[in-house]
């Protein structure tokens, strides 16, 4: 694992001298395919001073440098990037604390990166940001993240003062108390976010860029599922002991941020409050402590990454071409954009878990698995199912159909834009054929 966060770091002179948006990208790819050909690994492998993948950590990483070249694809028209080198830069950073979160096999490394991950983001968010508001949205996912997480810092620090280690291979045997269960968890369930902690991520989805919104919901939603699977295999016995509080709270808000998508009027706003809705359901997957649904937890978030992350990417598009999110403006666009529109009602099919996608496959194990935890849950899956079409089916036609408030013609879609939507398509499909890889 040493040498992939050594190219990384070798990679900071390559585009100083080579200030070229499409090196950059071609660097983050090959080194994509040079980890895709790792084999051979069931626990912890490619271990090299202290870093070392697995399952989990493989397929997130190989997501985290998908959507990072994606999102230098996005921005690469973008006129406001006033300074080229300080962008990739950023996002650059941001790739490396990324990669050292999901590989890393020391908690105190992972804690550091944990947070320093929300330093590049909050630059993108403020450099790179639409309206004044940005401001007050970076705060707001800046205190959230710092509140929820120094408590996690006193637990990390305990368990290395009782066991004299931070490897994440061991079972420590703590208390079954209710504030340390707390104090593990709460800083994950933040980052997911779960219902009631989740305020943070509509304002900051709105104000940032695209890159920002791609890597926001693409990965960085994702660190906080990751971590829960990694505490919950340290950490057993208060999971089962507790995890009916935050499963409760997880169905429900999911049923209740699915009735608030449906009374947005910003696009932005909609796609963040179902990232809610879809991360909700992962927490339901994970806390069913069975094989199950930890698996359909790990492909939701794979899923998810890709789905939302092209959903915002079609949201910029008629963001550059109408200076507007709101969806009183943007309507009619089957007429303007058709070769688009066909891309809008797939990718809002997937976020609503249609075949043949990956999001099917891991709502049907998160679905054995909420049975398999409580009888009663199909109640409510049988709501958050119907409430997902509902609002997957509003953002479609309500902008696909209707009059355009005015009669500006601009041009169809650019090769570029294509192939970004077409990038995050093919995963979502083709990721099914390799699933026993996972049995």
């Amino acid at each position: 694992m040493m040498k992939v966060l050594v190219y990384m770091l070798f990679m900071i002179p390559s585009f100083i001298f080579l200030l070229n948006w499409n090196f950059f990208q071609f660097m983050i790819i090959f080194l994509m395919l040079m980890i895709l050909i790792y084999t051979g690994f069931s626990f912890f492998s490619c271990i090299s001073y202290g870093y070392g993948i697995d399952y989990y950590s493989y397929g997130l990483i190989i997501l985290t440098l998908l959507i990072i070249s994606l999102m230098v694809l996005a921005s690469m028209l973008n006129n406001s990037l006033n300074s080229i080198f300080f962008f990739l830069l950023v996002t650059l950073i941001l790739c490396v604390s990324l990669v050292v979160v999901f590989s890393s096999l020391n908690m105190m490394i992972m804690y550091f990166f944990f947070e320093f991950s929300l330093i590049p983001l909050l630059i993108l968010i403020y450099v790179w940001g639409y309206q004044p508001e940005r401001l007050s949205s970076g705060l707001y996912l800046f205190f959230y993240t710092l509140f929820a997480s120094l408590p996690f810092l006193l637990i990390i620090i305990y368990l290395s003062v009782i066991y004299m280690t931070m490897y994440f291979g061991m079972e420590f045997i703590l208390p079954k108390s209710f504030i340390i269960h707390l104090f593990m968890i709460f800083a994950f369930l933040v980052k997911l976010p779960m219902f009631m902690v989740h305020f943070w991520l509509p304002k900051a989805h709105v104000q940032a860029p695209v890159s920002g919104s791609m890597i926001l919901a693409g990965i960085l939603l994702k660190i906080g599922g990751y971590g829960l699977i990694r505490f919950m295999f340290l950490y057993e016995l208060p999971f089962l002991l507790y995890g009916y509080i935050w499963y409760s709270l997880a169905i429900v808000g999911c049923i209740l941020v699915s009735i608030i998508c449906l009374m947005q009027g910003d696009l932005k706003c909609l796609i963040a409050y179902s990232s809610v809705a879809h991360m909700s359901v992962c927490l339901v997957g994970l806390l069913s402590m069975t094989k199950w649904g930890v698996l359909g937890s790990f492909l939701m978030m794979i899923s998810h990454g890709l789905c939302s992350s092209s959903l915002f990417c079609l949201a910029n598009f008629l963001y550059e071409r109408y200076h507007s999110r709101s969806f009183y403006l943007n309507k009619g666009m089957i007429n303007f954009m058709p070769s688009f529109s066909l891309f809008w009602f797939i990718f809002c099919s997937f976020n609503m878990s249609c075949p043949p996608s990956l999001n099917f496959f891991s709502e049907v194990f998160i679905l054995n698995s909420m049975f398999f935890y409580w009888g009663g849950s199909f109640v409510y899956f049988i709501l958050i199912s119907f409430l997902s079409a509902c609002f997957s089916y509003y953002l479609y036609s309500y902008i696909q159909h209707g009059l355009s408030f005015n009669l500006y013609s601009y041009s169809l879609g650019y090769v570029r834009e294509f192939l970004l939507v077409v990038v995050h398509f093919i995963p979502l499909i083709f990721t099914i054929l390799g699933i026993n890889f996972f049995f």
